[in-house]
């Protein structure tokens, strides 16, 4: 079994239109909902041994208030393809994880998030900022997941941890 954590970044900071996109920072909201999610990682009982970041600002600052607020003591690699990437590229990266880890977490961006989500579950889903999708995968090595194959195990976004 494999299991696969798709983590899109938290809410992110428009106020500056001059800045790259790739340097925009979270948003008020973002700082308080990375940590919730993270902490709801944690209630399931879930732990990631890698975690492939993409390199956005945004995206960085999630996993880390995230995988502080969940104490995870995984591996944390920041990829520069998961910025932009595409579904298909995203799927690519995931065949190449190494099969000693058995979960793994990606912190990313939509529309790619979102479209490798339903690709992998064979049904459309959408990902809001911030939103938590596990997927496992009746598989022994990452290079054998296909579209359609993933079951989605549970969703979570910081609405339904509002109380």
């Amino acid at each position: 079994m494999k299991t696969l954590l798709l983590l899109r970044h938290a809410k992110s900071d428009w106020a500056d239109m001059r800045q790259r996109d790739i340097e925009r920072p979270l948003a008020k909201r973002g700082l308080r909902d990375a940590p919730r999610m993270g902490a709801a990682l944690k209630q399931q009982g879930i732990a990631p041994q890698l975690v492939l970041c993409s390199p956005a600002t945004r995206a960085r600052e999630t996993m880390e208030l995230f995988t502080t607020a969940a104490e995870l003591e995984a591996v944390v690699e920041f990829e520069p393809t998961i910025y932009e990437a595409s579904a298909a590229e995203l799927l690519k990266l995931v065949r190449h994880i190494k099969a000693d880890y058995e979960v793994v977490l990606l912190v990313g961006h939509n529309p790619g998030f979102e479209n490798l989500l339903s690709r992998l579950i064979g049904a459309e889903r959408q990902m809001p900022t911030a939103a938590l999708a596990c997927i496992e995968f009746a598989i022994d090595q990452w290079q054998d997941v296909e579209d359609g194959k993933g079951k989605l195990l549970w969703f979570l976004i910081p609405k339904m941890l509002e109380s």
